[in-house]
């Protein structure tokens, strides 16, 4: 089940389950859009890849108890913010690499 992550790795920004801002890679890294837009620039820092919107999960139980209030959002931060400087290095020769071809 993907892990809803309550904040940006990056700046530590509040995101919310039901945050549209939110954007993950496909290890469930999560950072909020800007950041993703201008210091990552569309490249995960801890492994490499691209990112999509994080998907919101339903508050109500609208089939099977697949909800929030089943399936809670984490409370565990992950603030680790990312050097630019070094993440520029590391993004150099693939940021130009589409994400589904890294």
């Amino acid at each position: 089940m993907l892990e809803l992550r309550p904040s940006c790795e990056h700046c530590d920004k509040p995101l919310p389950p039901d945050a549209t801002d939110a954007q993950i890679c496909s290890y469930e890294c999560t950072f909020c859009a800007h950041c993703v837009a201008t210091v990552l620039h569309n490249v995960c820092p801890n492994c490499g890849g691209g990112f999509t919107a994080r998907p919101v999960r339903p508050a109500r139980n609208w089939k099977d108890s697949n909800y929030l209030g089943n399936d809670p959002a984490s409370t565990v931060r992950r603030y680790q913010p990312v050097d630019p400087a070094v993440h520029a290095v590391f993004a150099a020769e693939i940021a130009g690499v589409a994400p589904e071809q890294r």
